[in-house]
């Protein structure tokens, strides 16, 4: 078929080592942003860009991740007309 779609899916397994890591990792962060020997509006400071940067980075990933999807659908596109173009002009 000219557009099978193959769906590639993460294991659970992943998915749940992904999800621990980033939890402990913002866990530990936020952690280290607390016992810090500092001032408070320092730790305020620490924890907005510390959060800003996640979203910063949940965005990038999204971003890359669409255009990565876009891409693989012009190409999709692309092809289903090449296909169809050559069983016009070049019967089997």
């Amino acid at each position: 078929m000219i557009l099978e779609e193959s769906i590639q899916q993460d294991s659970p397994a992943w998915q749940m080592c992904v999800k621990v890591s980033f939890g402990l990792a913002a866990f530990a962060m936020g952690l280290g942003i607390t016992f810090l020997p500092a001032d408070l509006w320092v730790k305020g400071y620490l924890a907005m860009g510390y959060v800003f940067s996640l979203a910063a980075s949940f965005s990038l990933a999204k971003t890359v991740r669409d255009a990565h999807e876009a891409n693989k659908l012009l190409h999709k596109v692309s092809e289903a007309k090449t296909q169809k173009i050559l069983r016009e002009y070049a019967p089997e």
